[in-house]
């Protein structure tokens, strides 16, 4: 059996679907698509993604990586 689909992520996807073009255009950036998309759809089953609760490291329910050491050098991880 599927669980239904919170309401606040199932206008997410109509969101996404409505403008789908305008995100495949080029201009829409990484950082747009999380903080509209991914981050609320986290947030929909209870995530703390902006570690509301100020929780260290090692306990926050999501770690954002900033960045990885790849041969020496930094990169933002895709």
């Amino acid at each position: 059996m599927t669980a239904a689909l919170p309401p606040s992520v199932a206008d997410l996807v109509d969101r996404f679907r409505e403008h789908v073009d305008a995100y495949h255009d080029g201009h829409y950036e990484e950082t747009q698509l999380r903080r509209e998309f991914i981050d609320p759809i986290f947030k929909a089953p209870g995530w703390d993604v902006d570690n509301s609760n100020g929780y260290a490291e090692a306990y926050k329910d999501v770690i954002h990586e900033d960045a990885i050491t790849v041969g020496g050098a930094a990169k933002a991880p895709d």
